[in-house]
């Protein structure tokens, strides 16, 4: 499966809104890591991760999103997770990540 990330920056809100279409997992991982860090690097703001076409996420791709977090963290910064599927939802229930996620909508 691919993965197709838009990303853009909303100066309005301060945030950055990223678009995840398709799978996330050991294969596409790396393209979302890549795209993140790239992001902010150049601005450490909140992200709002829309998951509405996000099919699958796995571990490698919970990863990531923790990776991304720890960074952005630093900067007392979060993720949220808006819009996901009730398999993906699930999934950040049961891993208790929903925890330290904002797991929204």
């Amino acid at each position: 499966m691919s993965i197709v990330i838009n990303k853009n920056f909303d100066d309005n809100k301060d945030v950055w809104n990223i678009d995840v279409h398709g799978e996330i997992d050991i294969y596409t991982a790396n393209e979302l890591k890549e795209s993140l860090i790239e992001s902010i690097s150049s601005r450490p703001k909140d992200i709002i991760l829309d998951a509405s076409n996000l099919e699958y996420i796995d571990s490698t791709g919970l990863g990531v999103l923790i990776g991304i977090l720890k960074r952005l963290k630093i900067d007392e910064k979060d993720i949220y997770i808006n819009n996901a599927k009730q398999n993906v939802k699930k999934l950040f229930n049961i891993t208790g990540l929903d925890k330290i996620f904002k797991v929204e909508g």
